[in-house]
């Protein structure tokens, strides 16, 4: 057949990714909505817990600061009296009051203080100048006194701080257990979701491939088209599972911590937001940079996995001329251009974080100066102090995650542009709206006028008519390069013709479904694909309509029975891919097989017998006498001893019938058919 493959340059993809992207999720917009959902109670509770921590240590642990009132509903019992603590230092209320102190790291109490009196004291605590101790008393101002209290007194008085301290860890660890029940449900939902968006993808692409031209085969290496299939449709998985919802739970993280961070102190807050600006125009440059070396490195593993698929493929070739050192060579080179193409890259991840890293510990460091200096100056509680610093820390994890994030991001990008531009491709041989339907195939094939070239006007049959009548067994022969192939292909309309029309039975194929066609046609060629699978696999080819007594009959009648049988499992020995372990005449005999269980109206052989042996050859031919009766039979061959059977043969030259007849005939005729049988004679 006279065509050559074209290594395609692959196009970028030019609609819009994103919502080609999202129409994808729509059939899973449940598990979505569920996942924004506990993204939402996950940031809420990762917003709490800090200020749980912060209550633990203003109210608990420095809890000795807030005043005691005398009331006899209150809970402590001490010295005789109850009482109450407040949780408020600034509102007093009630009549009589009691305080405690801390000075050089002991405790006094201060008991039966009136409103202002207390007040004075809760003021007076953060000057140590104004206290002077002795023994087991402790003078504030020449006007306050207080006794020192022992640790069991310590005790006594602090219940309720115990209380609170024991209070909060029970929450903070319900808390966790709602974040880590949260965090699997939301990671399995992702995942379900993930793994059925890509399931989906990978099916309908290999549908979508399956349905396309043996043109595209013909400019696209398999090696490309399998990395569509595999790694760009398997990075999308990412996306899906780990992208999408994480920035929507970064995004609301960082308002969150935002809002809690303006209502704790606006000043602070503030400061820490003057470094977001350097940290969104690093954040667009990895955005840029990282989308044009991503889709760089997309086609780089496209173009390495066709090299892989080609050489491997061509393996014993490459042993046969002793090139493997070379191959070798050719192999490294790709790689080393891979792998610089990668470093670069990664150089722009490890570039970001570091970056945003050190902006994000600035940042802390100029708060903790900050708030530091607001607690020692009495503004600022210490467990406050703590709360907002946590969320600086986390303020910027979210946004230091966004590396990853957009890797993951542009890398899937990249791979939805090659996975998007195969799928949009489209299929010249347009499927006729409402298909005329044969009941019974009767095999009748006419070619009126047709021409046809596979690439541009460089036509490979030029203005070629006949006639085959149902029944008849046709030969095709001619010099390499004829069209006779082409002639086969057209039939099985795997291709379009450019002018003229071909017809089957009187209707013109562009008429029928490709599918009609296609199952009427049993087609051998002399390279013949054996599947991994066993030998009954590969002759029913996963049409469960076709029992095991009628592959068994197929292969009796091609007497591809004689070999299967003395395999040890007989039609269940299993078979290598391309069938290695199989010899060529074999899988011509298992080929011959598989047509015939399929039982079509037209018979078509491409060379069927040229790789065939002659004592393998006279069995072929002793079963083809037998199943060539009642059905159209085409042959194309350059034996012309294996087709001077046929009714009628049609002598190509350039794209051109110049000769038909039978073998007499031709042979009377003198002309380039004699030729041919001369030659092939000497």
């Amino acid at each position: 057949m006279a065509k050559m493959r074209v290594d395609n340059p692959e196009i970028h993809y030019k609609g819009n990714v994103f919502s080609r992207l999202f129409a994808y999720v729509k059939p899973h917009r449940g598990k979505l909505v569920l996942c924004m959902f506990l993204v939402l109670v996950l940031t809420a509770l990762n917003l709490y817990q800090p200020l749980l921590i912060g209550h633990a240590i203003d109210d608990c642990i420095e809890g000795y600061y807030y005043p005691y009132v005398y009331d006899n509903a209150g809970d402590i019992s001490f010295g005789g009296d109850t009482l109450r603590k407040l949780d408020d230092a600034k509102n007093l209320e009630g009549e009589s009051f009691a305080v405690i102190l801390n000075y050089n790291d002991a405790y006094y109490f201060f008991e039966n203080l009136d409103k202002g009196s207390a007040s004075e004291l809760l003021k007076l605590r953060d000057v140590p100048e104004s206290m002077t101790a002795d023994g087991d008393t402790l003078s504030v101002s020449g006007k306050y006194s207080g006794t020192l209290l022992t640790e069991d007194e310590l005790s006594v008085l602090r219940k309720t701080d115990r209380e609170g301290l024991i209070r909060t860890a029970v929450i903070y660890s319900i808390v966790l257990l709602v974040v880590a029940i949260c965090s699997i449900l939301n990671r399995f939902t992702l995942e379900s979701m993930g793994q059925s968006i890509i399931y989906t993808i990978r099916n309908e692409l290999f549908s979508h491939i399956h349905s396309l031209p043996l043109r595209y085969f013909d400019t696209n290496p398999v090696g490309r088209i399998v990395t569509r299939v595999t790694n760009d449709v398997e990075s999308l998985n990412n996306m899906y599972t780990q992208v999408i919802v994480r920035l929507f739970e970064n995004s609301v993280l960082i308002i969150g911590y935002a809002v809690v961070m303006i209502s704790i102190d606006l000043k602070l807050a503030l400061i820490s937001f003057a470094f977001l600006p350097v940290v969104f125009v690093i954040t667009m440059w990895l955005r840029t940079a990282s989308r044009k070396i991503y889709r760089v490195v997309r086609t780089k593993i496209s173009a390495l996995n066709t090299f892989l698929s080609e050489n491997l493929s061509g393996m014993k070739i490459i042993q046969v001329f002793n090139r493997e050192k070379e191959k070798g060579q050719e192999f490294e080179g790709r790689t080393t251009d891979l792998y610089k193409t990668q470093m670069k890259e990664l150089m722009i991840v490890w570039i970001f974080r570091p970056i945003i890293f050190l902006i994000a510990n600035v940042a802390l460091a100029v708060i903790i100066y900050n708030a530091g200096g607001n607690v020692l100056a009495g503004t600022l509680t210490l467990g406050t102090m703590y709360v907002f610093i946590n969320y600086i820390r986390s303020f910027f994890e979210p946004i230091q995650e966004l590396a990853d994030q957009f890797a993951t991001l542009q890398n899937a990008l990249a791979s939805a542009e090659k996975i998007f531009t195969v799928l949009d491709e489209e299929n010249p041989i347009k499927e006729s709206e409402t298909p005329v339907s044969l009941d019974k195939v009767r095999g009748k094939i006419e070619f009126r006028h047709v021409w046809f070239a596979y690439e541009n006007e460089d036509y490979v049959l030029r203005d070629v008519s006949f006639i085959i009548n149902p029944g008849e067994r046709v030969a095709f022969v001619g010099a390499t390069g004829a069209g006779k192939s082409s002639i086969l292909n057209l039939i099985g309309r795997y291709y379009e013709i450019q002018r003229g029309q071909i017809l089957i039975d009187d209707v013109d194929i562009r008429a029928l479904s490709t599918a009609e066609i296609r199952r009427a046609i049993g087609q051998v060629q002399q390279d013949v694909f054996i599947f991994t699978g066993d030998i009954k696999s590969n002759i029913r080819l996963l049409d469960d309509e076709i029992s095991d007594a009628e592959i068994e009959s197929s292969s009796v009648a091609v007497n591809a029975d004689r070999f299967i049988n003395q395999l040890p499992k007989r039609y269940d020995e299993p078979v290598t891919e391309r069938g290695a372990t199989l010899s060529a005449g074999q899988r011509q005999l298992l080929s011959f097989a598989r047509t015939l269980a399929y039982d079509p109206s037209i018979l078509v052989m491409d060379e069927a017998t040229a790789n065939i042996d002659t004592e393998t050859e006279e069995l072929i031919q002793d079963a083809l006498k037998t199943l060539m009766e009642g059905r159209t039979t085409i042959m194309v061959a350059h034996r012309l001893s294996t087709i001077q059977h046929a009714d009628c043969i049609h002598v190509m030259h350039k794209g051109k019938i110049r000769e038909s007849g039978t073998h007499q005939e031709l042979l009377e005729k003198n002309g380039i058919y004699k030729k041919l049988y001369e030659i092939q004679k000497q």
